[in-house]
């Protein structure tokens, strides 16, 4: 995902390469001053939106009311014309041409602001940009005018149906996001990768299967959103039908892939050019909301159980959009964040920010004390979908990768 435009991309890269020689050279940076009620102590140049518009939408599904502060911060990072950049430190100052907008920014503070209500003005003006940078494809890219891609065009349909519309009118050039989206479905036959969307299409329009962009593309083919729910349980997912399915038909594809990713040991793994495979807890989370919502609650039960077995630790180290995500694999899996493997990720994710309005006591003691989650969240990477800037320090501690990585690892991932 080229962020601040596509020369960025070449530059990242450099970066990673260097960060995972020498992540002290990411912790000389530093980091902007903080407003209040931003969640997150890292660096949110690349990130702020993100982790803020996740943070929101998870105290919304666990019964929190979100600290007003926190809501203002969101809303005040809003461009005039509707869009969202990842971090404005002086929303005063009027955005220009040199603002790095954003489709998967603000998609993501659409759900966040449409699911706490009230916010239809700001939300209106963004669905209004996201159909003005609609590509003739039906899809989105990262940036206005870049190449559609499965995670962006993802999100976007979870914006617009968030927003009330109906993603399938939503028409450029003759094509629907699900046009986009079925274009980079790899067929059922497929030698590899059966049943997967890939982020982009490959040399000579190949389609390499790639998980995190299968989890995002479930969802949106369900014409759902971050926050999705189980389905009514239903047969374990398999990849049938020709070359032209039905969105419902490729969701119920993709989720067959994904169970076989998951498969043995529960959970997806990174496949960073250049650095170490590792479990990437940030698209397991992912993985798990996309099964419960194509096939029920059940289809996601193992993969849960490892999250909850082994992500506590990621979640610490990365900070509230970790946190978030884990909330919303549990909600989307029928399971209890404020005892999630002893853990209340709930008041884990509530001492990131500022103090909720209003808030559920938690249904048990949590094995670790509160404290430790203020304390440790000093040294966030704040990795959310991951930040792709912090990739080769994330991937250094551990830190998995999520949906605002989509197209990072664009080969075939496992």
């Amino acid at each position: 995902m080229n962020v601040v435009r596509r020369s960025a991309t070449a530059l990242a890269v450099t970066a990673v390469i260097g960060a995972a020689a020498a992540p002290a050279a990411y912790a000389a940076s530093p980091a902007p001053s903080l407003p209040s009620g931003l969640y997150g102590t890292g660096d949110p140049t690349y990130d702020g939106v993100w982790r803020q518009s996740l943070a929101l939408l998870a105290q919304d599904t666990a019964g929190v009311r979100p600290a007003a502060a926190a809501v203002d911060w969101l809303t005040g990072q809003q461009c005039a014309d509707g869009s969202f950049a990842p971090y404005r430190a002086d929303p005063a100052k009027a955005c220009d041409a040199k603002t790095p907008v954003d489709t998967n920014m603000t998609s993501a503070a659409v759900q966040a602001l449409a699911a706490l209500g009230g916010h239809e003005a700001a939300t209106g003006k963004a669905v209004a940009w996201l159909k003005s940078v609609q590509n003739k494809d039906g899809g989105w890219g990262y940036t206005a005018g870049g190449p559609s891609d499965a995670n962006s065009t993802s999100l976007a349909v979870g914006a617009l149906a968030a927003a009330g519309e109906r993603p399938a009118d939503v028409v450029k050039g003759g094509r629907s996001p699900y046009d986009a989206l079925l274009a980079l479905a790899v067929p059922c036959d497929a030698a590899e990768g059966a049943g997967a969307f890939a982020y982009q299409p490959g040399d000579k329009g190949a389609l390499a299967a790639n998980a995190d962009a299968t989890a995002a593309a479930v969802l949106a083919a369900l014409g759902k959103g971050l926050t999705a729910e189980a389905a009514t349980a239903g047969a374990a997912p398999s990849c049938t039908g020709g070359g032209d399915p039905t969105p419902e038909q490729a969701a119920a594809n993709g989720a067959a892939y994904l169970a076989g990713a998951l498969a043995g040991d529960g959970h997806l793994m990174s496949a960073l050019a250049g650095a170490e495979d590792r479990p990437d807890y940030g698209n397991t989370a992912d993985a798990v909301v996309a099964l419960a919502a194509q096939g029920g609650a059940r289809q996601a039960a193992e993969p849960l159980k490892w999250l909850e077995r082994n992500a506590l630790t990621w979640a610490r180290q990365t900070g509230p959009a970790a946190y978030a995500q884990l909330i919303l694999a549990a909600h989307a899996a029928h399971a209890d964040p404020r005892d999630f493997g002893g853990t209340d990720l709930v008041q884990r994710l509530n001492a990131t920010g500022p103090a909720p309005q209003d808030a559920t006591p938690a249904a048990g003691p949590d094995r670790e004390a509160a404290s430790e989650s203020e304390s440790e969240s000093e040294s966030e990477s704040d990795d959310g979908f991951g930040v792709w800037w912090y990739v080769g320090v994330c991937l250094v501690a551990g830190v998995g990768i999520g949906f605002l990585l989509s197209g990072r690892n664009r080969g075939r991932q496992p």
